[in-house]
């Protein structure tokens, strides 16, 4: 009976420690104001492939996340970029030093996902896991109707993605900030890391940091 006692506390304990491990991560209320005027933003638009080793704060995150795929019309749940048949199939990720998230836009939260830092296994070019911040674009297929073909969701998913990857550099270059999208990426190395389901597809990444 003693050593039934004594492997329940064993796991319990070892649950708890694991789940501290992938703590959710609630962001703070993203600043819908300030930044520079948009045809500022889009005159210095760029990409840049060198990051420094400095982290965004939670305050950058949040309003990273939601310039990128956020809710802003509350009312009706509708979001930062269009998306086919307003499906909002893509489901973003954000890995940290910290491990792997899912972006849940409604409450504000990073969902962990795993402990692991995989910044790196996001791309192949070098400079993938100096970046504080990866973002990895998935298409949820389920999410779309069931009238639409493979070809459909195929390129609804992929121009969705583009609005959203689009939106973020917009938000760098308002807060001098540095990024890049990655196509060159091994998707079936990242969809076992995010254990996706074999209808989800994921499409592209993107680096974010402060500039090097």
């Amino acid at each position: 009976m003693k050593r039934r006692l004594f492997t329940l506390l064993f796991v319990l304990i070892t649950i708890s420690g694991f789940s501290q491990d992938l703590a959710d991560i609630q962001l703070p209320k993203p600043n819908m104001e300030g930044g520079k005027p948009l045809m500022e933003a889009l005159k210095n638009r760029q990409t840049r492939r060198e990051f420094s080793d400095k982290e965004l704060t939670q305050q950058q995150l949040s309003d990273l996340l939601w310039a990128a795929f956020g809710i802003n019309r509350p009312e009706s749940g509708k979001r930062t970029a269009p998306s086919a048949v307003n499906w909002q199939e893509t489901i973003v990720y954000v890995c940290l030093k910290t491990g792997v998230y899912s972006y849940d836009a409604k409450n504000n939260l990073l969902k962990a996902i795993n402990k692991e830092d995989s910044r790196s296994k996001m791309g192949a070019q070098g400079f993938v896991g100096d970046a504080p911040v990866v973002l990895v674009y998935v298409s949820d297929y389920s999410q779309m109707g069931v009238l639409a073909t493979k070809d459909d969701k195929d390129f609804y998913g992929t121009v969705d993605v583009g609005y959203i990857s689009q939106n973020v550099y917009l938000y760098c270059s308002s807060e001098n900030l540095a990024t890049v999208v990655l196509g060159m990426i091994d998707r079936d190395k990242i969809a076992k890391i995010l254990n996706l389901g074999n209808n989800q597809k994921v499409i592209l990444t993107q680096c974010v940091g402060n500039p090097k």
